[in-house]
């Protein structure tokens, strides 16, 4: 008898993931940072590795979906912040190996 050997899901039946980067002005700090991270994970609820940087003047996360670009600069403009521009793109996740 052989040993079992789990099958991979193909990889086009995976979930698809998106990457979100967007240029904001106005970010002065962290607490700025911080400020634009909840709002991000309020309207985007799936979110994940969200991250600000006021230094680069920009945020990006991670999503299952590609979010409505619309909700999101309403609702960052609605707290005095200005979306520059948003850019989403397909994300694969980077393995790193053993060897």
């Amino acid at each position: 008898m052989g040993m079992y050997t789990p099958k991979r899901i193909n990889s086009e039946r995976e979930r698809a993931m998106f990457k979100t980067i967007l240029k904001i002005d106005g970010m002065m700090c962290g607490m700025c940072e911080s400020h634009i991270n909840d709002i991000i994970r309020k309207v985007i609820p799936n979110a994940k590795k969200v991250n600000s940087s006021h230094g680069k003047g920009e945020s990006s996360f991670i999503s299952e979906a590609e979010p409505n670009s619309e909700e999101l600069i309403g609702a960052i403009k609605e707290t005095g912040y200005k979306v520059l521009s948003i850019k989403t793109e397909p994300y694969t996740k980077k393995f790193l190996g053993l060897f």
